[in-house]
């Protein structure tokens, strides 16, 4: 299974709170409907620091990357991304196998 994690960073005089809201009440509505999905999660900061390169983690699984592709090509898809381009100032998506080393 893949999992996708992606690193993201607010946009530039969006608060924590803003932020925290979005990413944890707005967005995930779009990501839900993303075609394929087996998992979503997202993990946001809980304290406001300026210095820390991102604000948040989220994290998609995908049987593999052509669903991955597939679910990203739908008007679903480019709605999510659309949407998260729009909040975030930097997003770094990593394409991962995880292993659970510890159930």
């Amino acid at each position: 299974m893949l999992k996708v994690i992606s690193l993201l960073k607010r946009k530039e005089g969006m608060s924590l709170e803003e932020f925290r809201r979005w990413a944890l009440e707005e967005h995930p509505e779009l990501g839900k409907k993303l075609p394929g999905i087996r998992h979503y999660r997202m993990s946001v900061v809980l304290e406001d620091n300026p210095d820390l390169p991102y604000d948040a983690v989220s994290e998609f699984w995908f049987d593999d990357n052509e669903a991955r592709v597939a679910a990203f090509a739908t008007p679903e898809g480019k709605a999510a991304a659309e949407d998260a381009a729009a909040h975030c100032s930097s997003r770094v998506h990593l394409l991962t196998e995880e292993k659970v080393l510890i159930p």
